[in-house]
């Protein structure tokens, strides 16, 4: 099993700059270990009582990680591959970090992400 960790904040303030992944969804290279697997998935939390973007982003070369949450922006929509997941089956695919981001490696490894992004 892989662990996890986090991004120093050198990383997380790299993460920032450049194109936003709204405007390039795409993999980018990795602040920390320079390959090009560093990944981004978006969601909003449907029991979130104000609009709420959640942001999973981790590197798949060197296992480093970062969440968010932040304010939806306003118009924003985008596809979400995991919105056809009942609710029970949604909480058991987020029970470990581990089980949850390599899922997503396995959508983004067969097409299913990155994700698209319009605003209305």
């Amino acid at each position: 099993m892989t662990a996890w960790s986090s991004f120093n904040a050198d990383e997380v303030a790299a993460l920032t700059q450049g194109d936003s992944f709204f405007a390039d969804p795409g993999e980018r290279d990795c602040p920390a270990c320079g390959e090009r697997r560093l990944r981004a998935y978006f969601t909003t939390p449907p029991a979130a009582r104000r609009p709420t973007l959640v942001s999973y982003v981790w590197c798949g070369a060197c296992d480093k990680f970062v969440g968010t949450r932040a304010k939806h922006p306003e118009g924003l929509i985008f596809s979400d591959p995991l919105a056809t997941l009942t609710p029970t089956e949604r909480r058991n695919l987020e029970t470990t970090l581990t089980g949850f981001l390599t899922h997503l490696d396995t959508l983004w490894d067969t097409g299913a992400l990155p994700q698209t992004f319009t605003t209305a």
